[in-house]
């Protein structure tokens, strides 16, 4: 046989091939995570972290969708001590034997009807010629829903000052609780009005006007 030609095989030869493995081939991926544990720990790891922000996303949502609770409004201020106290006349009384005559004593009740208790630092009358003490002696304090009786001691200092007939008289009072402190005048009415009139006229009854 002449020729550079490949060789043909002959009769009953077959091509070599490499023998087959008696297990079949495995996938790799499947391989590699049998193998490999970490991978089993990362893929629970992940899985954890997922559940933990679905976890945390419905509460987040549950928390925004919640009824709104607003704050209690604060409590008013109490009211101002003027506002709180009223003061009524009562009577006339009866001066002790040797006090002068130039003295007229008269019962008030001093009131408060409404919030903190209410001290009275000042007593006095708008009149430069009288002079005015009270007992108990201010500052003294009426708790609330509660009433004083005070007697009020008016002197007269100078006749010439003092009003012959007092149409409207008033008392000032300088009144204090937690919320301010006021001056406050209280028209005590005709009967102190009369009352006054009458002790005026005896205290300066020998006056020359």
């Amino acid at each position: 046989m002449s020729g550079t030609g490949p060789v043909e095989p002959g009769e009953g030869t077959h091509a070599w091939a490499p023998p087959q493995s008696r297990h079949p081939a495995r996938r790799p991926g499947r391989l590699r995570r049998h193998l490999d544990p970490r991978h089993e720990r990362r893929r629970r790891a992940v899985h954890a972290a997922v559940a933990a922000l679905v976890v945390l996303a419905g509460g987040v949502w549950l928390y925004a969708g919640r009824p709104r609770e607003h704050p209690a409004p604060p409590p008013p201020p109490p009211p101002f001590p003027s506002q709180a106290v009223d003061l009524v006349y009562l009577d006339p009384v009866a001066a002790p034997g040797n006090a002068p005559t130039s003295d007229f004593s008269f019962a008030v009740l001093l009131s408060v009807h409404s919030g903190p208790p209410v001290t009275v630092t000042r007593v006095a009358q708008p009149y430069a010629g009288l002079s005015a003490t009270s007992t108990p002696a201010a500052p003294f304090q009426t708790k609330s829903h509660s009433a004083l009786k005070i007697i009020v001691t008016l002197r007269v200092t100078e006749c010439e000052k003092a009003p012959r007939n007092p149409g409207l008289p008033f008392l000032d009072v300088t009144l204090r609780n937690t919320r301010a402190i006021e001056e406050h005048s209280f028209i005590l009415g005709p009967r102190y009005a009369q009352h006054l009139s009458e002790a005026l006229q005896v205290a300066c009854g020998n006056d020359s006007r």
